[in-house]
C-alpha cells in the first residue's frame, strides 16, 4: 500500500525549519541591505511557486482529468459493444493517464494527501479475494451497474479495489491488453464504476489546484457529488494557496516555506521509489508490493516518478519548462556545488531505473535494481539538502 508517514514528517520538518527562521529574524537585525536580498529572495520564489503551480501542476493535472474522463467514455462503450480493437485503444489510454499520475506524484502534498486521493486511487496490491467474492454478489453488480455506479464505487468498495491498479487488473494480462473475450460482462460493469470514480478524482485534483480555470462541466461534476475542492474548504484554490504563499490566508507562513514544501515532496517520491517501490521486491522478497503488475508497467511508473522531480526541480514539464523560475536556478545561485549534485543525482536515479531489467515483476532480484535503490536514495538525501538550504534562504 502507499506509504504516507514520510510526507508527514517532511512538512514537520518544514514547519520546524520555519519557526527557526522566524526565530532567527527576530534576533538578528536586518540591514538595508539584508533587506533588499530578502525582498530580492521573496520576488524570486513567488515567480518560482507561481510557474510550479502553472507550468507543472495545472498542466499534468489536466491532461491527467482529460485521459481519466476519455478511458471512463471508452469503458462504457466497451461495455456496451466489446471488440478487441476498442479494448486496446482503452489501454493505450489506460497507460497514457497512469503516466501522467505518476508524473505528478512529486506534489502528493496538496490535494492528493488532504482528501484521500493518492491511497483512493493508486493502492496495491489489489485484493483478488474481495474481488472473486463481488463477482459473486449479484446485488452488488446491480448497484455499480446503476447510473450512479461511480459513486456506488466510491462509497462502498474499499481502496483496495479503486483506482489505477482494479482497471488494470480488468484489462491487461501478462504485460498486454487482455482477450476481450476474457472479460466478463460483471466485469465490464465493475470497471465502468471504478473508472467513473478514478475519473471524478482526477477532476478533483485539477480542479483543486486549477481553481475557477478547471473545465466548468469538471467543476459542475463535484459540485453534484458535494465534495469539497478546496483548501480547508474555504475559499482558496490550492494554486492560489501556493502562489499566495506568505500572505493571509495562505497556509504557508512564507514564499520559502512554499517551496520548502515543493522540495519535500520530491524528497518523498524519490525516496518512495527506492526504499519502497523498489526495494520492497529486490531486498526483502515482498512480491506483493510490485507496483503495475499486471500490464508490466512498473519500471516505467518508477521512470515517470522520477521525471515528476525533474519538472518540479527545472520550472515545468516538456514544453512549458523555464529554468529561470525554477528550484534549480535559485539553489545554484545560493549553493552551486548542491545544485550540481542535484542535476547529477536526478540523471543518475533516471539512468539506474532504466538500466533495470524488464519486466521487474520477472526480475525482482537483478543486481541492477540495487544500483537503482541506491541511485534513489543518494537523490532523496541530496533534495533533502535543498531542503535545508532553501530553509537558510
Amino acid at each position: 500500500m502507499k506509504q504516507l508517514l514520510k510526507p508527514v514528517l517532511h512538512m514537520a520538518t518544514v514547519a520546524a525549519l520555519c519557526v527557526a527562521l522566524a526565530a532567527c529574524g527576530k534576533d538578528e537585525p536586518q540591514t538595508p541591505q539584508n533587506n533588499t536580498s530578502s525582498d530580492a529572495t521573496d520576488r524570486q520564489a513567488a515567480a518560482i511557486a507561481a510557474q510550479f503551480v502553472d507550468h507543472t501542476v495545472a498542466p499534468t493535472y489536466s491532461a491527467l482529468a482529460a485521459k481519466t474522463e476519455q478511458l471512463a467514455d471508452q469503458l462504457a462503450d466497451l461495455k456496451a459493444n466489446p471488440s478487441q480493437t476498442a479494448l486496446d485503444e482503452a489501454c493505450q489510454t489506460f497507460l497514457d493517464a497512469r503516466a501522467e499520475w505518476e508524473k505528478s506524484e512529486a506534489f502528493l502534498f496538496g490535494a492528493a494527501g488532504d482528501f484521500g486521493i493518492d491511497p483512493h486511487i493508486d493502492s496495491w496490491p489489489f485484493d483478488e479475494s474481495y474481488f472473486d467474492a463481488l463477482m459473486a454478489s449479484p446485488s452488488m453488480i446491480a448497484k455499480l451497474d446503476a447510473d450512479n455506479g461511480d459513486e456506488e464505487a466510491y462509497n462502498t468498495l474499499s481502496n483496495s479495489n479503486l483506482g489505477f491498479h482494479s482497471l488494470e487488473y480488468i484489462m491487461f494480462a501478462n504485460g498486454h491488453p487482455k482477450e476481450v473475450s476474457a472479460i466478463s460482462a460483471d466485469e465490464w460493469i465493475y470497471a465502468v464504476a471504478v473508472a467513473g470514480d478514478l475519473r471524478n478524482n482526477c477532476y478533483r485534483l485539477e480542479v483543486s489546484w486549477l481553481g475557477d480555470a478547471a473545465p466548468a462541466a469538471h467543476i459542475q461534476k463535484l459540485d453534484d457529488l458535494e465534495w469539497s475542492y478546496t483548501v480547508g474548504s474555504g475559499d482558496q484554490s490550492y494554486g492560489d494557496n501556493m502562489k499566495l504563499a506568505g500572505q493571509p490566508g495562505s497556509t504557508y507562513a512564507s514564499r520559502i516555506a512554499g517551496l520548502m514544501a515543493i522540495a519535500s515532496g520530491c524528497v518523498d517520491i524519490a525516496d518512495e521509489v527506492g526504499s519502497s517501490k523498489i526495494n520492497s521486491a529486490y531486498a526483502q522478497g515482498d512480491e506483493t508490493y510490485i507496483e503495475s503488475p499486471y500490464s508490466q508497467m512498473s519500471i516505467t511508473d518508477f521512470h515517470n516518478n522520477i521525471v515528476s522531480i525533474q519538472n518540479v526541480y527545472f520550472g515545468g514539464v516538456e514544453g512549458q519548462r523555464d529554468e529561470s523560475l525554477s528550484l534549480h536556478n535559485l539553489v545554484r545561485s545560493a549553493n552551486a556545488d548542491l545544485d550540481a549534485r542535484v542535476v547529477d543525482a536526478i540523471n543518475a536515479a533516471i539512468s539506474a531505473i532504466d538500466a533495470m531489467p524488464h519486466p521487474f515483476v520477472n526480475n525482482i532480484h537483478a543486481s541492477e535494481n540495487g544500483t537503482a535503490v541506491e541511485a534513489c536514495s543518494a537523490l532523496s538525501e541530496t533534495l533533502d539538502e535543498v531542503v535545508e538550504t532553501l530553509g537558510k534562504l
